[in-house]
Order: structure tokens, then sequence, then C-alpha cells
């Protein structure tokens, strides 16, 4: 097989993985914020009270969380590829990609770039759904 074909294949397989991995994390953190008890909690939290900051945090540590454990599934990738040597640089190389911020294709061998390029477009795509579900538990406490 191809290595261009291999990286699309890489790449295709692990924007399955981290979509259901985000998606499924979001909908159960929505799925606990709507629970009888915590929709009734949300109700009496005033947004900058000491509740509203302690849930503020907790859905950003939430969320950050899941990009935490896409960020560190790419960074095995290309452990295992050999794409990038060492953990230290996989999981840089992973963090800057994912957030695209993308420093330079030096840390990654040319052979898997394609799968950091992947990664960048996906997390720009993830950061923006968290950003969207973030705002809008956001209201939910700011609408009452």
């Amino acid at each position: 097989m191809p290595q261009l074909l291999i990286q699309f294949v890489v790449s295709a397989l692990m924007v399955v993985l981290c979509v259901t991995v985000h998606g499924f994390g979001l909908f159960g953190l929505a799925h606990a914020l709507r629970t009888e008890t915590a929709v009734e909690r949300m109700r009496r939290i005033q947004p900058l009270s000491p509740r509203g900051v302690a849930f503020t945090l907790g859905i950003v540590v939430a969320i950050l969380a899941l990009h935490g454990i896409e960020i560190w599934t790419f960074a095995f990738i290309y452990l295992i590829t050999g794409a990038v040597p060492g953990l230290e640089h996989a999981l840089y190389f992973s963090t800057i990609s994912y957030s695209t911020v993308g420093y330079n294709d030096t840390h990654i061998v040319a052979s898997w770039r394609l799968v950091g390029a992947f990664e960048s477009i996906l997390g720009m795509v993830l950061l923006g759904w968290s950003t969207a579900f973030f705002f809008r538990m956001l209201g939910r406490i700011e609408a009452h």
C-alpha cells in the first residue's frame, strides 16, 4: 500500500475516533447537566457567584480533558508509526498541530506529515464544537 494511502487511512481512522470521543464526551457532559437536580441547581446559580465560577470552571476542565485525550491519542499514533521520536516530541507536535499553532514540519518525518495536517483541521473543528457547547452551557445559567 502506498505511503500516501496509509496516511489517509490513519488520518481518517483518527478523525472518526476523535469525533466519536468528543461527541460522546460532550453528550455525556450535557446529559449530566440535564438531570432534574442539575437543572434545578442551575436555576439558582448566579453567573458571577462562587457556584457560577465553579460551574464554568468544571465545564472548561471537562472540555480540556476531552481535547487532552484526543491530543494524547495522536501523540501515541506518532510514536507507534515512528513519525516523531520520543513521547515529549510527539506530545508537543500533537499539541501544536491540534491547536492549529503549527510550528513546522521539521518535527515529523515527511512520510507522516499529512496526519499532522489532518490533526490541525480536526483540532479546529473540535475546538469550535467545544466553544459552541461551552457558550450553550453558560447560556443556561445566565438565562436564569
